[in-house]
């Protein structure tokens, strides 16, 4: 696998399209990170870190859903930073995502974080996605 990541973003897009209830991916500490930040905002229902299951453990995420349209929480996955191009932004051009009601996961040298907090501790750093 090239980009971990990019595997994460995948793997809840297509349970998210396909209508299951819990989607299985491999754990590292960014996706465990990244993981948390979807809890905070509300785009997930709920998760679980299994370090039983395989060598390095798996995260099981409950996808959330409209309970009267039956519509994602999760509309729009985007990953903006990529092995071949890398974006680097500093703490007064941070991103808005839908001018505001989405937001940008950015790995900085605090932890990863969103850009409001990024914008609010004034660090800057890489963009590795957009969720809305």
């Amino acid at each position: 696998m090239v980009d971990p990541i990019s595997d994460f973003l995948t793997r809840i897009r297509n349970g998210a399209k396909a209508r299951h209830r819990v989607v299985e991916i491999p754990s590292s500490n960014t996706k465990k990170a990244l993981t948390e930040i979807l809890y905070k905002q509300g785009y997930i229902l709920n998760y679980k870190f299994d370090n039983e299951a395989g060598p390095q453990g798996v995260i099981k995420i409950a996808l959330k859903y409209d309970h009267i349209t039956g519509a994602s929480a999760i509309r729009n996955l985007r990953r903006v930073s990529k092995p071949g191009l890398r974006k680097y932004s500093g703490s007064k051009e941070l991103p808005r995502v839908l001018n505001g009601l989405g937001i940008a996961i950015i790995s900085t040298s605090h932890g990863i974080m969103t850009e409001k907090e990024a914008r609010n501790q004034n660090v800057g750093g890489e963009i590795l996605c957009f969720i809305s």
